[in-house]
Parts: C-alpha cells; sequence; structure tokens
C-alpha cells in the first residue's frame, strides 16, 4: 500500500480497530476512555462540564454509563447480549430489571425488516425510556410468552466530556477540524472522522504553520452547542474548517458547503478534490446532518464544511451493525487523508505574489527558468505563463489555479521556480 506524507491506510485501521469495540454516547466513560486513547497520540486537553450546565438553549444532561445488559429465555439463556455487540441497548437507557410478557416486551423491541441480519442503532438521550435492538430474525426467534430483561445502566447527574487540541501558527486566525465522538461501534459513522483528525493533529503538530489550528472531539449536537456556548470569543478567529464525517466507506468524496458557499474554504476544498479524487461531488449547505449545522447557525455563522464519503442517512449501513469495520477499507481511508492533505496544503501555501517584471513576458531562458523544466513538460511551462500572467498582487496562487483548471501543486511549483529566479515576489501572506 502506497504512503502519502509518510501515512499508510493501516495505521489508520489499526486505530480504528483499536476505538471500533467501546461504547460512546454523549457522555460517559465510553467518551473518556476514547480521549484517552487519543492522547497517547497527540496532546489533547479534556474539558467536563456538569450536568445541567446551561448551554446556549440547551441544557447539559445526565451522565450515562452502561455494563451490562440482557434478554433471558426460561432456560436462562441470553438470546439477546449487549456483550456481544454494544448496539443492541437503546442508547440512553434507563436501568431496567424485571420479567415481561412478550408482547409489552416487543413495544420496547427496534430491529429493520428489510434488512433482517443488521442490528439497528438508536437513541434517547433526552427522554427517560429504554430499549433493545435486535436483528429481525432474533426478533422472529422470540415465541415464549414471557423473557426476563435487564439494563445494567447508570443515568445520573455527572459531566459531558469532549477533547480539544489547539496549535497556534504565526497567524491568530484558526482553522477547525471537528469530528463526533458520541458513537459506539460504528465503522464509518464516525470512526473514520475521529481517526483522520487524530493523525492530521499529528501531522500539523510537528511542522511549521502559517495559520492556526483547533481540533474539537465532542458529542454529536451537544458537544459542539457546549463548546460554542463556552468559546463565543475564541470562534470569531475561525476563518473556515470541516466536519470529518463518514470518510472510510467505498464512495466518491462529497463536500457540502458553508451556509455561504463562497467562503475561501470552498474553493480550497473544490480545488484539493478537483486535484486528488475526479469522482467526488459538491452540494450546498442545508441545515440537517452534523455539527456544520451548529456553526453555521445564524449567531455564529462559522465558515465550516463537511468532508464526507457516504452521506448522512443516505446509505443503508447508515446507523446499523452493517457500518463495521468491514465496511470500511484502509485504501479509502488513505484516499481521504490525501484529500485533507491537500487541502492543508493550499491554506499553508496559498499567497499573493507580484510579477518583478510586469511589462510583457520576461525573457525566461535567459533568467534560466527553461532550465528548470524538463524537457517536454508544457504543463509546467504552461502552469509559469499563468502564475507570471496573474501575479499582480491582487490574485492568489489559488485564483490562478481556478482561472486555468491546473494542479494547484503545479501552480505552487511553477511560483517557487519563478520565486527562486527572482521573477517573483512574494506579498504579505493573505
Amino acid at each position: 500500500m502506497t504512503k502519502v506524507e509518510g501515512i499508510d491506510g493501516c495505521e489508520l485501521f489499526e486505530l480504528m480497530e483499536r476505538l471500533y469495540p467501546i461504547c460512546r454516547s454523549i457522555t460517559g466513560d465510553g467518551v473518556r476512555h476514547t480521549l484517552e486513547i487519543l492522547r497517547q497520540m497527540v496532546p489533547l486537553e479534556v474539558h467536563e462540564v456538569p450536568s445541567g450546565t446551561q448551554v446556549l438553549d440547551w441544557t447539559v444532561p445526565d451522565e450515562w454509563n452502561i455494563r451490562d445488559a440482557w434478554i433471558k429465555d426460561s432456560s436462562g439463556r441470553r438470546v439477546v447480549d449487549f456483550c456481544e455487540s454494544n448496539l443492541h441497548v437503546v442508547n440512553y437507557s434507563e436501568p431496567v430489571r424485571q420479567r415481561i410478557s412478550k408482547d409489552e416486551l416487543q413495544q420496547h423491541l427496534h430491529s429493520l425488516p428489510e434488512h433482517p441480519d443488521w442490528i439497528p442503532y438508536r437513541t434517547s438521550y433526552y427522554a427517560r425510556t429504554w430499549g433493545f435492538c435486535l436483528s429481525e430474525n432474533q426478533r422472529q426467534e422470540l415465541t415464549e410468552d414471557e423473557y426476563e430483561v435487564c439494563i445494567d445502566s447508570h443515568l445520573a447527574p455527572g459531566k459531558l466530556t469532549y477533547g480539544e487540541l489547539f496549535l497556534p501558527g504565526e497567524r491568530s486566525e484558526e482553522i477547525l477540524f471537528s469530528s463526533h465522538i458520541c458513537h459506539p461501534s460504528l465503522a464509518n459513522d464516525n470512526l473514520s472522522g475521529i481517526v483522520l483528525a487524530v493523525f492530521l493533529a499529528r501531522h500539523l503538530a510537528g511542522v511549521p504553520r502559517r495559520w492556526s489550528y483547533r481540533f474539537l472531539f465532542a458529542p454529536g449536537t451537544i458537544g459542539a452547542i457546549t463548546w460554542l456556548a463556552k468559546n463565543r470569543e475564541t470562534a470569531t478567529r475561525i476563518k473556515g474548517g470541516l466536519t470529518l464525517v463518514c470518510l472510510g466507506d467505498r464512495e466518491g468524496l462529497t463536500y457540502k458547503r458553508t451556509f455561504a458557499g463562497n467562503e475561501e474554504i470552498d474553493r480550497i476544498v473544490k480545488q484539493a478534490l478537483y486535484d486528488t479524487e475526479k469522482s467526488h461531488e459538491i452540494i450546498d449547505f442545508f441545515p440537517d446532518g452534523y455539527d456544520e449545522r451548529q456553526y453555521n447557525s445564524p449567531g455564529f455563522r462559522l465558515p465550516i464544511g463537511s468532508l464526507m464519503r457516504g452521506r448522512h442517512g443516505q446509505f443503508p449501513e447508515y446507523h446499523t451493525s452493517a457500518d463495521n469495520l468491514n465496511f470500511v477499507s484502509p485504501d479509502q481511508l488513505l484516499a481521504s487523508w490525501e484529500c485533507l492533505h491537500r487541502i492543508i496544503f493550499i491554506l499553508e501555501n496559498n499567497q499573493h505574489y507580484r510579477n518583478r517584471f510586469p511589462y510583457g513576458e520576461p525573457q525566461l531562458g535567459k533568467k534560466g527558468v527553461y532550465q528548470k523544466i524538463e524537457a517536454g513538460n508544457q504543463e509546467l511551462k504552461l502552469a509559469i505563463l499563468w502564475v507570471l500572467n496573474l501575479a499582480d498582487g491582487k490574485h492568489s496562487l489559488l485564483d490562478t489555479a481556478e482561472r486555468s483548471k491546473l494542479p494547484y501543486r503545479l501552480i505552487q511549483n511553477a511560483a517557487d521556480i519563478l520565486l527562486r529566479q527572482g521573477l517573483l515576489e512574494k506579498l504579505t501572506p493573505i
């Protein structure tokens, strides 16, 4: 398997395998355990906010933890067992232990008749209830008149936990990468985003940075809302960013634009997709999906887009046991990593230049430019001409790549050659 900037897909997949068994929710020990593993790779700061805290229009809920759960038949055999899959329990179920009739039990069961082998993922964060998720095949086998049910959970005042990493750069303006960290054993949604974010953070921590970067690993919706409530001043410094979701499946990449749709991050991601993955799609913002809808809400309007493969709710495996380690692939994770690395490259290198010989075309042969071009490399020659033509102090290299329809790295290469040969001067970074 090939590597991109020293990373191969197997490294990404191995971290996913390590995180996959953990039962996560919007609060609780599963989130803490996950963040502790991530802290072994990057120096995350862990924040905890008490239950009952008012955060914008929401309230931090009670903390939920679970030790075990099962449905037993008359022989004492576990016919549904949380130890076999943490999807078997409706996330945030309140504790219960009782004997119950089959008919009453059916009111607490969730299955997928259209996919009889799959277990659905269901939650009840803000309504006190309990339930089990099971395959339709398992459900059809529940023929006895009575069963014993147990959910050994604890739901009480506690804390909401999230992780944050800030990497200062030359500029105070920030780029935000956000991943939700509340899902249990679901590989694509959203372990893929978590894994890619932590590797991206580790990469950026080891290189010089023009921009400042912030990484947020928080429970979906309530986590982002909590961070926004506590970081109003910080939020004003965010000039772009992405939510990273569903990035390991076999679909092509999709980018969901920011609310405005024409922010610099929108243009950069569009260029990176054009450069790295021909099978891609760009869609407009809509107020559903992941935490980009919180960041783009009217009071904040932060320019945060969303990068994904399979879309929210639109692939059959979404929120089911079929979103497992077989559903994602190291190659697709690596391809997503390559696109993210290209986005960072453009963010860090996009500059304005001024042509030092703007009156007519400079004599490139005399100035040693052609000696830097491999014979027959007409594309690089064309890129050099484009850079010279748009280096008027008003157009950036991103502008040049967009106008020329050439890859950004080629435009950057051309600018580097011209700068070394004394034909360009670099202006103050944009």
